[in-house]
């Protein structure tokens, strides 16, 4: 273990108004290539979910240890999903990357195909990447960052992180909180509390409206220990490169919010739901018709936890971003530029950002449902990306870059179990966290978006 992932533990849990004690066992092993402790993180945002389960299950008797792995921790961070006779498509679009403009260096986020028409709109230019590439050429950086976000596209320009720490949005998530609480509707006095501590959230109801990638991180793994977690999507999503990732132990059904019927099924959902996670920017559940005084109304009691990517104050809360834009507004990127001595952006070896989030996510869920069978009201929770990128700015190295361990994925000799997914047979990873006397398990492979009807499983 590292005395930063102790520290990053201690500052998650603080978040969460989590006690860190007793600390999580936190095993050695490799580190991911990157100047920023991400493997810290890593270890740090599982063993805060784990002390967060840990504190829900304890008595007054006992509180289970928890333990966590390093080298399978970096795994999770990666891929968990190994597949056998079949390959996972590449996570991104032959457009999104990274171009240089006229004064530096943009991300453009193409994977979403609505985010690719509007960037090759702006840009006036059919999809091929040489082309998009001349034309990014001619911009200002700022100038095509704006025209791209204007046209509901998604982008971001390289910025130092200097630069961001005197941009208005980057001012804002200096203020706000890792993790935003608030106690809402008081519950109906007959709030279900843990279940078994082997299976912790058994009955559990989860509602899932995230997309790419934190919120399915959260999810699965509240899956995991008993959850019954539902995911919901639009008619016309898919995300093919990471559904075997992150839909595993999930049930996966669709429903059009645009349709009155469907809105009105999302009522019933939410109604018996214990846990609602969802990534809608700030006003767009208020818009759907699901605003807070809607979802006190229909489920009191519930726990609310939202996700955001630039923060929820400040000029920048509505904007579309995701992990690999983040990087390059916050600083992280050009961070990594400068220390290893390339000439052009250096991404995170991971998603890191998404994963500790999502973590994190989960983490407050059941803090939230903690709060819940303690005191009987519901709650809010909001993150971002932004602010979890502050915390891994701050693990910035001192020294040179940092090298990669030799063998940074080396698992610990575990059992691996054919899960049979939608798409062919793979192997699973063993679970990078232990909490005593609750292990994780998943009752269902990982399965295609829009599987199953949007209903609960019978109680």
């Amino acid at each position: 273990m590292t005395d930063t992932a102790l520290e990053l533990h201690a500052l998650l849990c603080e978040a969460l108004q989590l006690s860190p004690r007793p600390a999580p066992s936190m095993g050695e092993g490799g580190s991911l290539d990157s100047i920023f402790a991400v493997s810290d993180l890593a270890q740090a945002s599982i063993g805060a979910a784990g002390s967060a389960l840990a504190s829900l299950v304890a008595t007054p008797e006992r509180t289970p240890k928890v333990f966590v792995d390093r080298d399978l921790s970096n795994g999770w961070f990666t891929y968990s999903i190994r597949p056998q006779g079949w390959d996972l498509p590449s996570p991104w679009d032959a457009v999104s990357g990274d171009y240089a403009c006229e004064d530096g260096w943009i991300r453009l986020h193409a994977n979403a195909p609505r985010h690719r028409q509007a960037i090759l709109a702006v840009l006036g230019v059919p999809g091929d990447r040489e082309e998009v590439a001349a034309a990014v050429r001619d911009w200002v950086g700022e100038d095509l960052e704006s025209a791209v976000v204007g046209a509901h596209g998604a982008a971001a320009v390289m910025r130092t992180a200097a630069q961001w720490r005197q941009h208005p949005q980057g001012r804002a998530v200096a203020k706000e909180p890792l993790v935003a609480m608030s106690r809402t509707s008081p519950g109906t006095g007959a709030e279900r509390r843990a279940a078994e501590v082997e299976r912790p959230l058994e009955g559990a109801r989860v509602l899932d409206l995230t997309r790419v990638l934190a919120g399915p991180v959260a999810t699965r793994l509240l899956a995991g220990w008993g959850a019954d977690v539902l995911r919901v999507d639009p008619p016309d999503w898919d995300e093919p490169a990471v559904e075997p990732e992150v839909t595993l132990g999930k049930r996966c059904a669709r429903l059009d919010l645009r349709s009155e019927r469907d809105r009105g099924t999302l009522l019933e959902l939410l109604a018996t739901a214990d846990v609602l996670v969802h990534g809608y920017r700030p006003g767009a559940l208020e818009h759907l018709g699901f605003g807070g005084d809607v979802l006190a109304q229909v489920r009191p009691g519930l726990v609310d936890v939202s996700l955001d990517a630039y923060g929820w104050t400040g000029p920048w809360q509505g904007r579309r971003g995701f992990d690999s834009l983040v990087q390059m507004s916050s600083g992280i990127a050009d961070a990594a530029r400068a220390k290893s001595g390339a000439d052009r952006p250096v991404p995170l070896p991971v998603q890191a950002l998404d994963h500790s989030t999502g973590y994190l996510l989960a983490a407050s869920a059941l803090a939230g449902l903690a709060l819940r069978a303690r005191d009987g009201v519901g709650s809010q929770w909001r993150l971002s990306l932004a602010r979890m990128a502050q915390v891994l700015l701050a693990t910035e190295l001192d020294g040179p870059h940092r090298e990669r361990s030799a063998r940074p994925l080396l698992l610990p000799d575990a059992p691996e179990v054919i899960e049979h997914t939608t798409w062919g047979p793979a192997r699973r990873l063993a679970a990078p966290l232990v909490v005593e006397g609750s292990p994780l398990r998943w009752s269902l492979p990982a399965r295609s978006l829009g599987t199953d009807l949007a209903r609960w499983r019978a109680r």
